[in-house]
């Protein structure tokens, strides 16, 4: 099948060409401005899916809760314009072809079950840390879905009676804030977070390469909270695997092994030693080529 899979992030869009398997051949990249609204990222859309010609399907992982089944974008938290507009019509008309939405984060988790980390695993949940927290949950190679309207909304889920979420706490966002402050004490902090002016979490791993103890202690306390927030996933799904994305991912082990580490610490006995804790195989790829993988799913099921 030859099939196209976009994702429309809030910062982020990529049109890709590829097969059911998710493997990609030709791409098309764009940084969003969300300024120009979501009339300008449809457009790109439109340009980049005319290069592809004809396609049997286009996959569609969304950034901001969707319903999957008539199509219609409850909102974007990032870029105006998309509420109440029905991408799955639109998308129809744009190619002629079949069309399949979701949820940016469920598509990522299918992209790492079928051709990532999650492979070998029946059970497997992924997890995005990157300007937000997103979670998706996939079993025998299928998306999980709650009753309509209810996703695996991770980054919301509560850490304390006040209303404190795991995205609170462990965005990229907070870690950026909690950069800024620590500059006041660290002065190789202080010097690093000036390369990145808006994106000051990037500063932890060089930071800690150096040894400094401020950028160990801010990664020691959010993958605390993570692993927190990871035990309620544990305690009621019991995935075989957990996958870690996003941004703040980029890190690598050294925030790999303390959340294996630290979610231990949070597991009741009986649950010991807890799912395998990985790192995204599929990287930046993640979402379009599980976006691929969903198109030739649901086509396939279609034409049963």
């Amino acid at each position: 099948m030859k099939l196209a899979g976009i994702e429309i992030g809030g910062t982020k869009l990529q049109i890709v060409l590829g097969d059911e398997n998710g493997a990609i051949h030709e791409r098309h990249s764009h940084i969003v401005d969300a300024r120009e609204g979501a009339a300008s990222i449809r457009k790109l859309i439109e340009e980049d899916l005319r290069k592809f010609g004809k396609v049997d399907g286009v996959g569609v992982g969304f950034g901001g809760p969707v319903n999957r089944i008539s199509g219609e974008v409850w909102t974007s938290y990032h870029v105006e314009g998309w509420t109440g507009f029905n991408i799955l019509s639109w998308l129809r008309d744009v190619s002629g072809s079949f069309v399949a939405v979701d949820n940016d984060a469920n598509v990522a988790a299918l992209g790492e079950a079928i051709g990532g980390a999650g492979r070998q695993y029946n059970i497997v949940f992924y997890t995005t840390i990157g300007s937000g927290v997103g979670g998706g949950l996939t079993i025998n190679g299928a998306i999980y879905h709650g009753q309509l309207g209810g996703e695996l909304e991770f980054g919301h889920v509560r850490l304390d009676q006040s209303g404190t979420t795991v995205q609170d706490l462990c965005s990229g966002w907070a870690v950026n804030a909690r950069v800024i402050e620590a500059t006041a004490s660290s002065a190789i902090l202080a010097k690093l977070a000036k390369e990145y002016p808006g994106a000051e979490a990037k500063a932890l791993l060089p930071a800690m390469n150096s040894g400094d103890a401020a950028a160990l202690e801010i990664l020691r306390s959010t993958m605390i909270d993570l692993s927190f927030g990871l035990s309620h996933v544990v305690h009621l799904f019991h995935p075989d695997t957990i996958i870690i994305g996003g941004g703040l991912s980029l890190i690598g082990e050294m925030l790999r092994s303390k959340v294996q580490e630290c979610l231990r610490s949070f597991l009741m006995d009986a649950f010991q030693p807890g799912p395998v804790v990985q790192l995204s195989k599929l990287g930046t790829d993640v979402v379009p080529a599980g976006a691929l993988i969903l198109a030739g799913q649901d086509l396939r099921v279609q034409k049963r």
